[in-house]
């Protein structure tokens, strides 16, 4: 069994099918410590191969270190995979985040993630821009481009950025990707991946769903709009949010994570939802109020 076909584009050098999965909640509570059930992680990861997910997102500082090693457990050496890695976090022993965006600490994570993931060279690795950061986006964006040119990393996106980062980074590096929160009720982001999809860069929206592990709000899960469409469809709330995704761009590729297979398998279904135009236009009045 195959995922149902959404269409592919080119990223890392390679065709993938647009729809990636996220290892963040392979973890344990608050994306710390481990998961409760090791072997069901194993599990949603080579199932997730066997429905033809070729795109994987991950960092060193999930759990810190957990999800990369479930990852490299569950599908080393990766074939025809594409992994996305993350730079410029960490963690504290207290479970909170922090900026590391120095280039000591990215060159510190980027190994972090070729001992846990068993590499020579990460596919695509994106700076991940952290909230307070005192580090200048140009010397954080000129040590990623170092690892790259030292064959660390093959290609880099950004995370997290604002578009004058955006703007900043495309004279002096391709981008690859670029990873910020969307989804159906969280458009704030509209104009970048409108940017993305004419200028050919992957966009891998974080938080697909509209909720998360680490931040207060509800997801498309509390839309009645979204259940409803979803009860007309014979789909579920869920499928919905991410159909309306990959038809939003063609360069779109949510990265949805999730610990159950079953859940998996729901998400993955949603490549072979097709949205009527009525529909789409129900759904894009959701997030009209947070566009720009």
């Amino acid at each position: 069994m195959t995922a149902p076909d959404a269409g592919t584009l080119s990223l890392a050098g390679r065709d993938v099918p647009r729809l990636g999965y996220g290892t963040m909640r392979l973890t344990g509570p608050h994306i710390f410590g481990p998961p409760a059930d090791r072997a069901e992680a194993v599990r949603v990861l080579r199932r997730a191969v066997e429905l033809g997910v070729r795109v994987i997102d991950t960092s060193w500082y999930y759990g810190p270190y957990v999800a990369n090693e479930i990852l490299a457990e569950a599908l080393h050496p990766y074939d025809d995979l594409v992994l996305v890695t993350k730079l410029g976090g960490a963690r504290r022993d207290d479970a909170s985040w922090y900026s590391a965006l120095t280039p000591d600490e990215l060159r510190m994570g980027c190994e972090h993630d070729l001992r846990l993931l068993r590499v020579d060279s990460v596919p695509v690795a994106h700076l991940r821009w952290m909230p307070g950061a005192d580090v200048p986006f140009d010397e954080a964006l000129g040590a990623m481009i170092g690892l790259r040119d030292e064959g660390k990393i093959q290609h880099i996106g950004l995370s997290n950025v604002s578009p004058e980062q955006i703007d900043a980074a495309l004279p002096v590096t391709p981008l690859a990707t670029v990873s910020n929160a969307y989804s159906v009720v969280d458009r704030k982001d509209e104009a970048t991946v409108d940017r993305c999809a004419r200028e050919g860069i992957a966009y891998l929206p974080f938080f697909p769903l509209g909720a998360s592990p680490v931040r207060s709000g509800a997801g498309v899960t509390a839309q009645d709009v979204v259940a409803q469409v979803a009860k007309r469809l014979d789909a579920t709330p869920t499928q919905v949010a991410l159909a309306w995704l990959l038809q939003r761009s063609p360069t779109m590729v949510p990265i949805p994570g999730t610990s159950s297979v079953a859940h998996l398998e729901e998400n993955v279904a949603a490549a072979g939802l097709s949205l009527p135009a009525d529909v789409v236009a129900e759904l894009d009045a959701i997030g009209a109020a947070n566009l720009g």
